[in-house]
This record gives C-alpha cells, structure tokens and sequence, in this order.
C-alpha cells in the first residue's frame, strides 16, 4: 500500500512540476506573444489602468490624465493643448501617440525598465510601474509669443538656444486640440475623421514635418559658402554681378526686387537681398563646395531627431549650372524646414558651430528621480568662425538698416535674414513670408536664442507679401520672450 502511495506522490509531484514549468512557459517566454496578441486586452486594461506621466513646461505639466470610471480608466488630457500640440502630440486609446508621446511613451505609460531599481522582477510579476515625467526645453513665453503672432495662419516658428540645442519654441498653425482624440467614444472617431479631412491640414507638424522653399533666407548659406571658398574675400568690393541676371546656358533672366543690384559688394547685396548678386556667388562657388556647404549646416539629413523624426531639408547636389543659380537663392529644388532654418541661423550665432537640437531635457521617475538627462550634444562646425563674424556683421546690419528693421528690439543685438519664396505652378502661389534671426540681450555674453518663422498664407496683397513685413514682427515677438526670460 505504501508503494501505491508513494508512486501517486511522486506522479503529483510531477504533474505540479509540469503545471509550474508551463506557467513559466506562458508567463515568462511566451508573455511577448501573448502582450501583442490583438485579442488580448489585458495590456490595454493595464495601460489605461493608471494615469500617465506628464510632460512638463517651465516645470509646470501641460498634460494629465482624467478618470473616466470605465473599464480602460484614464484619458489623457491636455493644458492649452493647440498651443502644445506640436510637441506633445497626442496619446489615443484609439489611434495610438505621437510625436513626445509617442517617443517617450515607455516613459510616460510606466514601461521604462528604467523606472524601478529592479526591472527584471518585473518582468516577471507583470507589474508596472506609475508613469514618470518628461521636462521639455521650451520656454512657454516664448512658445505663446509664436502661437500668438501666427494667429491661425498656415506657418510655423523654431527657435533655439544656440549655445546649446535647446529647442525654445516650437509652433504650428493651425492646430488642434489632442484632447479629443483621447477616449474611444464615438465623438472621438468623429473628431479623427474631420481633423483628417480638413484641408488646412491642422495635425501636420509644419515646424518639423513640412519643407518650404526657403527663398533669400538661404543666402546665409550661400554668403557662408562663398566666404569659406574664398569666392569672395573682400565684403565690400564689387561683385560682378550682372543685373538682370541670365542663368548660364539658357536665355531666362533672373532680376531683383528692387533696383541698384548690379555689381554689388557682398554687404550691400546681403542688405538689400539681390537675387542676381546671390544667383551668380552659387554659380562662381561650384555645386561641389555649394552641396557641401549646405550639408554641413544640416541639408540632405535623414537622421535628425529631437527626439522625433525631423523631414529631411534638402540641396539637390546633381543641378545643372542654372539650376544651381536657383538654388543659391533658395528656390528650385532647395527646401527647408522651420526648424533647420533656426539651426543655420544658431550657427552664424554661434561661431559657425551647429549644436544638435533637443526638446527633452531629461525624464524623471513619477517621485521626480532623474531616468535621464539629454547630455552633451554634438557639435559640427558648419562655417569658419571668422566667416560666422563676418555673418553676423551682416545680418546685424539688415536689421538696423535694411529689410528686416521691423525685427529690432531696443537695447539688443539683432542679426536677421528675410526671404520671400516663390512656389507653385509658374511661381503662382502666394509666397511663402521668411524671416530667420538671432539675439542677444545686453547683459549676455552670447546670442541667446535663434529662431525662423514661415508664414504661408500671409492675409495681404500678394506684391506687400515680404519676409520683414509678416514674418519678422514674430520672431521679434519669440525673441523678446526669451530676452526677458528670468532663466
């Protein structure tokens, strides 16, 4: 009998033995499979279970989280959520995130590893930790100053601290509100269908997402490029500029806006904006030197990241010779975003130097324990210091006496480049209003902010449409903000 006993003893032991070992299976190597499982809800549940982490301007949130009482349990909520909507995205039971919702969502859901201590204990007790916070870079000042001088045109503003990276602001008008894509109710699938189907495009992230023609503001390349070829040595002496231009090759003339072009110093032509003096600089200066030029500021990157992906700006390095008199004034083939506008105006602010740009200065635990911090960023010199003195020189002197006086600020030092970009079929579109700049406070050391504005549908008569005239009063509005921030 106590045979008998013993073998049903040791066949229990066994069985419990395979029930431990397949619940090791199924809990442990096979969870991966099971989590992404669409029929399995639990992660969802469990995702939804606790509020979300927080992303932070000024130290303040602009983002939270409501109980809503049913089975998936919080919603995201967002503070003045247009006005942050090109940064933080959205976070949907629906649809997903974007954007700093997307990209720091391991954070912010409470699935970072990086949240607790001892993260493979939790691997295998399933348990997740509260969500952490991510801080952002931005100045709300000057975030509002952009949202605020935009006023719902189609347009975007970047601005950066040149010294470091830092993005300052970041806006795209028009805008949403992400908060009504935060539930699954019905309404919510109303509110994806129209945002989709609006013609003026309000989720598209213009400031990093969309690339514009960046007209006269790429001259600043153009000026660095011919500087450091030693096409032009001396920024004062006659140019040899034909005016109108005719583009090599062909018998298309290029002229100017305005009169007294022909033949200008390099100063002068930067002051008044001379399309013929900037067309030829390309040609002299070669698409080799021309291409890389433009790389070394940013152009023809697919990598740029802040964290979320950035559109590639681009100068196309295979143009014929009147093609590249087009594209030393920022015209055929050469697009920009807002945001790597702002890089080459940091640059000439600078020294030449290009810095990174970020937008998260560093995630914290819910308790406020540092995960991460952004830490030194890159550095690619994308001019000589000397050509970026020579650069600053010229565009303090637009803003003090040449077409982009309406971005000076009293007791400052402003340098700024305005642009005005042809586009569509035959140049029949309204044209895109530029400005790009940089400042400096009389008690800095150093510029203290970068910034460049694009405004597409400006509401004025198509001939008034000027970079100085619509764009530059916004930046100088952005930089003023960040002027008077008591950081």
């Amino acid at each position: 009998m106590t045979r008998y006993i013993r073998h049903a003893a040791c066949f229990c032991a066994l069985l419990l033995m395979a029930l431990l070992v397949n619940a090791i299976r199924v809990q442990v190597f096979q969870a991966r499979a099971h989590d992404t499982n669409p029929a399995n809800r639990r992660e969802n549940i469990a995702r939804y279970g606790r509020e979300r982490g927080d992303i932070l301007v000024d130290g303040q949130p602009v983002t939270g989280s409501r109980d809503t009482g049913e089975q998936l349990r919080y919603e995201r909520t967002y503070r003045d959520g247009p006005l942050y909507a090109p940064v933080t995205g959205f976070a949907s039971q629906e649809y997903g995130t974007t954007l700093l919702e997307h990209t720091e969502d391991p954070v912010l859901s409470g699935s970072d590893p990086m949240l607790t201590p001892f993260p493979l204990w939790n691997d295998f007790t399933r348990r997740r930790n509260p969500g952490g916070d991510v801080v952002t870079t931005l100045d709300g000042a000057a975030q509002r100053a952009a949202f605020r001088g935009l006023a719902g045109r189609k347009g975007a503003v970047a601005a950066l601290e040149p010294a470091t990276g830092r993005v300052l602001a970041l806006v795209s008008s028009p805008s949403y509100d992400p908060g009504v894509l935060s539930g699954n109710s019905s309404g919510v699938g109303r509110s994806w269908a129209w945002l989709n189907a609006n013609p003026d495009k309000p989720m598209l992230n213009r400031a990093v997402r969309q690339t514009y023609p960046p007209g006269s503001t790429f001259k600043v390349v153009t000026a660095a490029a011919a500087l450091d070829a030693g096409v032009i040595r001396d920024v004062d002496a006659p140019t040899d500029s034909p005016a109108p231009y005719t583009l090599p090759g062909t018998t298309t003339s290029l002229s100017n806006e305005s009169d007294g072009c022909e033949d200008l110093s390099l100063r002068e032509a930067f002051r008044w904006s001379c399309n013929t003096v900037f067309a030829k600089l390309g040609v002299d200066v070669g698409v080799r030197d021309m291409t890389a030029t433009a790389r070394a500021f940013g152009f023809n990157d697919d990598a740029l990241r802040v964290p979320f992906s950035v559109a590639r700006s681009t100068f196309d390095p295979t143009v014929d010779r009147a093609q590249l008199a087009l594209s030393s004034i920022g015209q055929y083939n050469t697009r920009a975003t807002p945001l790597q506008m702002a890089m080459v105006s940091a640059a000439v602010a600078d020294g030449g130097q290009i810095r990174t740009p970020y937008l998260v200065e560093r995630t914290t635990t819910a308790g406020g324990s540092i995960v991460d911090t952004a830490g030194p960023r890159p550095v690619r010199q994308a001019m000589t210091p000397e050509t970026a003195a020579v650069l600053k020189e010229l565009m303090t002197q637009v803003v003090t006496e040449g077409t982009g006086t309406n971005a000076a600020i009293p007791g400052a030092i402003v340098g700024g480049k305005t642009g005005t970009a042809q586009h569509g079929i035959g140049n029949a579109g309204m044209p895109y209003a530029w400005f790009v700049a940089w400042a400096q406070g009389e008690r800095d050391v150093q510029p203290k902010v970068a910034v460049a504005v694009v405004v597409e549908d400006a509401s004025a008569v198509r001939g008034d449409i000027t970079g100085g005239g619509v764009a530059a009063p916004i930046a100088r509005a952005v930089m003023e903000a960040v002027l008077n921030s008591k950081e």
